[in-house]
């Protein structure tokens, strides 16, 4: 069974030079030979982590000459953003419940602790008035 594309981004990205080499396009396209400079693994490597990046359809890559531009390709993320987005969404939900929660306890340790503190008081003697 082929993986789903979502899978295969995440495949992607798990490769922490695979995400160094992303984070260097955002800044703009560039050469392979520019985005190799950084790192101490041959041109075959980078080769490969570029295949996978293109395959996972995070960057393109060109060939103009003898330049071998790449960039980022900003609608391969779309897939992961919408997916995080229903996990945000969610744990706001359940972090706003808990938030409201521990409003309502903390209310209630408040009104308790007030009631507390009145009846430590001692009563003060009722006495008729003469």
């Amino acid at each position: 069974m082929p993986p789903d594309h979502l899978s295969t981004t995440f495949a992607a990205l798990a490769d922490p030079t695979r995400r160094a080499i992303l984070a260097r396009l955002a800044l703009g396209e560039t050469s392979v030979t520019e985005l190799a400079k950084p790192f101490d693994i041959s041109g075959p490597a980078i080769s490969k982590h570029l295949k996978v990046l293109e395959h996972a359809g995070l960057i393109t890559r060109g060939r103009e000459a003898q330049w071998r531009p790449c960039k980022i390709e900003p609608t391969g993320l779309k897939g992961v953003d919408e997916w995080l987005e229903r996990y945000r969404q969610l744990w706001e939900e359940r972090l706003d419940r808990l938030g409201d929660y521990l409003r309502q306890l903390q209310a209630k340790n408040k009104a308790d602790k007030s009631k507390s503190d009145r009846s430590d008081k001692p009563e003060k003697p009722r006495g008729r008035k003469k």
